[in-house]
């Protein structure tokens, strides 16, 4: 049927407004959909600018992230030449320190007066401060630097402990100080050298901040371990001060009965290379402490059985004091530090020694060849041309065909060094060294010679 055969008006109307009505959502379905297409072109478009204000940003941060992974890598280069440097120089760094104490003693045999001794002694104190600072400093620097590597073996605790309080004993008692062992025969996996430098700062801490009473030192098992105390009677450390005192330059309170620290010149270095060397050697270092009542600090290293009779090291014997006169003994210096060797021929000289100077191989060939048989040689390790004092004393008894009695006396106190020292059967002596120790040494070992 045609829409003109409709004669009803209000049908019409009706069909009129069905298409009216189907023409209108047809046209806002369009509507909708061009929106939506414009509104999807509107967001493409932000999309395609916030990618490329992100791909901006990721790129400046990319060029940032690059220029400080390259000021950082600048830096530790500084850092790890620094470290490495100080590490390296320490041969050259105390060898101004040997050489001012070596002419110090000399200094002091030619005063007459006691004023001139006192104050010759107050100069001296002075260098053994500086020497200890510097030793300190330079482990730190080696230690950072990462030149010094643990050597594992089985350390026996009592000989260490024993040769530590020979040092520090007359420091306690010109306090009035008690210095006490408790040390079982035990043997831990450790560093002989390292463990022996953390003990030594434990010790002497303790001591200087303990001013009645005294300090014991003692070794308990712990199962498989061995718990290594030092314990004080001190003015103990307050709880919020038992992180800080391990960083560097952090010094405790002036201990009772001192005005000032003018006798206590340390940094503060003590506790942070102890931590250092602890961490180094695989160790467990703890502390409990009472205000007024005092501290204990606690080294926990792996027990172990002591090592078989092949694998035990020659250690250096014991430096009994002897007064035995050097008059008239024959000795050969292998040195080529020009302050040194002056400081040392003014010591050899006043203690009546004929001696001769060697700065290389060569030279120290020379002069057997004129004919000058030592009877005991003193020797730095490093030499010119760069020839080591262990290779030359070694040479030079091949020659004589013999052993000399012999000295090493050296800033480089490496393991692999002492280790050929030993081996050598020479005396270690580490820079600076005391004269006092050094003439007490020379007398003993001419005494024991055949």
């Amino acid at each position: 049927m045609s829409i003109l055969d409709i004669d009803d008006v209000e049908r019409l109307k009706r069909i009129n407004d069905a298409l009216i009505n189907r023409v209108e959502r047809a046209m806002d379905q369009q509507r909708n959909a061009f929106s939506l297409f414009q509104t999807a072109i509107a967001l493409e478009g932000q999309v395609r600018q916030r990618t490329d204000e992100l791909t901006s940003t990721l790129r400046n941060l990319e060029k940032t992230n690059a220029e400080l992974a390259r000021q950082k890598e600048i830096s530790e280069r500084a850092d790890q030449s620094k470290t490495r440097f100080l590490a390296a120089a320490s041969h050259d760094v105390l060898q101004p320190l040997h050489a001012a104490q070596l002419t110090m003693s000399a200094l002091y045999d030619l005063q007459e007066s006691e004023r001139g001794r006192a104050m010759v002694m107050q100069v001296e104190r002075s260098l053994d401060t500086m020497n200890e600072l510097l030793h300190t400093l330079l482990d730190i620097s080696r230690l950072d630097a990462g030149v010094m590597v643990p050597d594992h073996t089985a350390v026996p605790l009592a000989p260490v402990v024993e040769s530590l309080l020979s040092d520090l004993r007359p420091i306690a008692e010109a306090k009035g100080l008690r210095l006490q062992t408790s040390i079982t025969g035990d043997h831990v996996r450790s560093d002989r050298t390292m463990l022996r430098r953390a003990l030594q700062n434990l010790i002497s801490n303790a001591i200087r901040y303990t001013d009645r009473g005294g300090v014991l030192i003692g070794t308990r098992r712990r199962g498989n371990m061995v718990a290594i105390e030092v314990v004080d009677t001190g003015c103990g450390i307050p709880l919020d001060q038992r992180e800080l005192i391990f960083d560097e330059f952090h010094r405790g309170p002036v201990a009772k009965g001192r005005a000032s620290r003018d006798d206590d010149c340390a940094l503060g270095l003590g506790l942070s290379i102890v931590r250092r060397l602890v961490t180094a050697l695989g160790h467990d270092l703890s502390l409990t402490s009472e205000v007024g009542k005092g501290s204990r600090f606690r080294i926990l290293a792996e027990r172990c059985e002591p090592p078989s009779v092949g694998e035990i090291r020659p250690q250096a014997a014991q430096r009994p004091a002897n007064d035995a006169t050097l008059s008239g003994r024959r000795v050969l210096l292998l040195e080529n530090d020009i302050e040194v060797t002056r400081a040392m021929s003014t010591l050899l000289d006043g203690w009546g020694c004929e001696h001769r100077i060697a700065a290389s191989h060569a030279e120290a060939e020379e002069v057997l060849n004129e004919g000058f048989v030592p009877d005991l040689i003193i020797a730095d390790q490093h030499l010119d041309h760069g020839d080591h004092g262990t290779q030359t004393v070694a040479a030079l008894a091949r020659r004589l065909r013999r052993r000399v009695p012999a000295i090493l006396a050296t800033a480089d106190i490496s393991e692999p060094v002492m280790r050929d020292a030993a081996s050598l059967g020479a005396e270690f002596m580490a820079k600076p060294v005391k004269p006092a120790q050094l003439r007490a040494l020379m007398a003993h070992m001419l005494a024991a010679a055949p």
